[in-house]
């Protein structure tokens, strides 16, 4: 191939995406330079944190610019290198963004082990199954017979939150949408007990459905949804519980706190000594080779299980992740270029 194929951000987003927010845009490939290689890229990641890349505000990571491919992580063969350690067939994988194809600095790309699918190095293997090791080890302080709950539980990073407690002896419990989800999240996942947060309207009912999934109260909430999933848990949670806070999806498309259920909120913190600690994973990527020795022959073996919902077609990369910012994903969103 002569030209790659980019989904760049057209504009930006006013509450939601909308398909109108992205651009399909053809152009040459890059030239690569000495210390680079080129790659063809056959899948990327789609993740909730892209949507915060939108926006024009100051964050921990640049946003992306007007014109410019999305940004994310990518797997694909290597065509061009001109950079120690790799050769042409390599597969690897990089922050490639949404594009066929990618240039990226040799110390930016990973060789990837090929007895695994590559697949995995973008879900249950990469950012979002590290995010969710991290953010256990590091501060869910994990003691066996005590209570987790996490929601959009049957997601990459909640699906590997809940296989980590249970197998570290907790009793786990899972917010998910729907009752696929929640049937996937048990038969699956291995989930005690599993909650479809859709089937309550506020927070004082899905309250009363953990309060039952969990009656000696809640001791580490992995925290990766926000609205009323938190508005509904913080009052369960047990004295000197913990909070790995790693996103609020349900406010990403601009919805807020209202202002009369913040006091309530912070005096739940307040009065149950809770510990939440803001998490964002690029601050952790030295434990990251840790994290694989250890769950990497566990995913090999079958240990922990993990689902991909695939979109074909680099076209279609907008939509799904659109529904996937609406929970419409069952499993890692994953685009096949």
């Amino acid at each position: 191939m002569t030209q790659m194929r980019s989904i760049t951000l057209a504009r930006r987003p006013k509450g939601a995406p909308v398909p109108e927010d992205f651009a399909l845009k053809t152009s040459g490939l890059p030239e690569v330079g000495e210390g680079e290689i080129l790659i063809e890229v056959s899948q990327f990641s789609l993740d909730p944190y892209m949507r915060g890349r939108m926006e024009d505000v100051k964050s921990y990571a640049p946003s992306v610019g007007l014109g410019e491919p999305m940004v994310g992580q990518g797997v694909g063969r290597v065509l061009i290198s001109k950079a120690d350690g790799f050769a042409e067939g390599d597969l690897v994988t990089g922050m490639t963004g949404w594009n066929s194809h990618a240039v990226l600095a040799g110390l930016e790309a990973r060789k990837l082990d090929e007895t695994l699918p590559p697949s995995t190095a973008l879900g249950v293997l990469g950012m979002p199954g590290f995010t969710a090791w991290v953010g256990l080890k590091k501060y869910g302080y994990m003691k066996p017979g005590e209570t987790l709950a996490v929601a959009a539980a049957t997601g990459p990073v909640g699906a590997m939150v809940g296989q980590l407690a249970k197998s570290a002896g907790l009793r786990t419990v899972a917010i998910a949408g729907g009752a696929a989800k929640c049937k996937l999240a048990t038969e699956t996942f291995g989930f005690d007990a599993a909650i479809n947060h859709r089937a309550y309207d506020d927070a004082s009912g899905l309250r009363k459905a953990i309060a039952e999934a969990a009656p000696d109260g809640v001791d580490i909430y992995f925290e990766n949804v926000g609205g009323k999933v938190l508005e509904g848990i913080l009052p369960l949670m047990n004295t000197g519980g913990r909070i790995p806070l790693i996103g609020t999806i349900a406010w990403y498309g601009g919805a807020e706190v209202a202002d009369d259920r913040l006091p309530m909120m912070w005096r739940s913190i307040l009065v149950k000594r809770l510990q939440v600690t803001g998490m964002i994973v690029f601050d952790h990527w030295d434990s990251y080779p840790e994290f694989l020795a250890e769950v990497g022959p566990k995913v090999a073996a079958g240990e922990i299980d993990y689902l991909e919902d695939v979109a074909q077609g680099i076209e279609k990369a907008p939509e799904a992740f659109i529904a996937m910012l609406k929970g419409g994903n069952m499993g890692k969103q994953i685009v096949q270029v």
